[in-house]
């Protein structure tokens, strides 16, 4: 199969390239110039079954002629690709001008739903991002030496409860939570600028005295309907340095809905600093 790749910022893209590679597929990258790493085009440079085109954000037409004058028939969305672009500077051709113009809502499900849609229609089907990568996705249980203590297991609890509302609107899908209160909720900024905005929050309260505990607990979720093509959580090693700036001692993800990169590491990373990590049933 030639697969195709719309690829979007961070490793996540390089990872599915990789993992489609050693399954043999010739892969076609659309690299989006707003958000994709130039390595990319080094990534092709030595590897003969790698082709990429840069693309604007835009530019959907153009995404979908560059896919089948390759021969592309399946494709997979890998890499974040920034909400707020869509209030950006971009200049949309004149199919995602009419796609905009078609939606309701812009929600990510929405417009990503309505692209793959429209690839669709081309001949173009879009697969689930998680396609070569399952083994990535987070299984059941505790992951780290610490499992969570009482006060963790409350907040996350309590988190699951927002989150899951949270995610059902598609408005993001992590919450920050001390002593079963919610701090921060995620929205267009994303997860580590949700847990960082957190972190001020709560060290504004250090000269205070409280009877509650202060420590942040993390919880991330996937949609009730989430659609496994796109917009999948992934959690990976900048999440706990991150949780580890702010004062998050816990990190609560679904198992099965959620990808984690670089997992030896990141584990190795939440032990040292003592963060409990652990994947709930859904």
């Amino acid at each position: 199969m030639k697969l195709g790749l719309i690829a979007g910022n961070g490793r996540f893209p390089f990872l599915l390239l990789d993992a489609a590679r050693a399954e043999g597929h010739e892969v076609v990258v659309a690299a989006i110039k707003e958000e994709t790493d130039p390595e990319m085009d080094r990534r092709a440079e030595a590897d003969t079954g790698v082709t990429v085109h840069w693309l604007s954000l835009g530019e959907l037409s153009r995404l979908i002629d560059t896919f089948r004058e390759a021969g592309v028939t399946k494709a997979v969305m890998a890499g974040q690709v920034k909400h707020k672009q869509i209030f950006s500077s971009i200049r949309p051709d004149w199919r995602l001008a009419k796609l905009l113009l078609s939606l309701r809502t812009r929600s990510t499900d929405a417009l990503l739903g309505a692209v793959a849609k429209v690839l669709g229609d081309e001949g173009i089907e879009l697969i689930r991002s998680t396609a070569f990568l399952e083994s990535l996705l987070a299984a059941e249980g505790v992951l780290t030496t610490r499992a969570p203590d009482e006060d963790e297991t409350r907040n996350i609890e309590y988190g699951r409860q927002v989150a899951g509302a949270l995610a059902g609107f598609d408005i993001g899908q992590t919450v920050v939570v001390a002593a079963q209160a919610c701090v921060a909720v995620e929205a267009m900024e994303g997860t580590d600028a949700a847990i960082e905005r957190a972190g001020r929050l709560m060290r504004t309260l250090e000269a205070e005295a409280s009877t509650l505990e202060r420590r942040l607990t993390v919880v991330k979720v996937a949609k009730p309907n989430q659609d496994m093509r796109f917009d999948v959580p992934v959690v990976g090693i900048s999440t706990v340095e991150t949780m580890i700036r702010a004062g998050a001692s816990c990190l609560s993800i679904e198992a099965g809905r959620t990808l984690l990169f670089d997992r030896e590491a990141l584990l190795h990373r939440a032990n040292a600093a003592e963060i409990a990590i652990i994947a709930a049933p859904r």
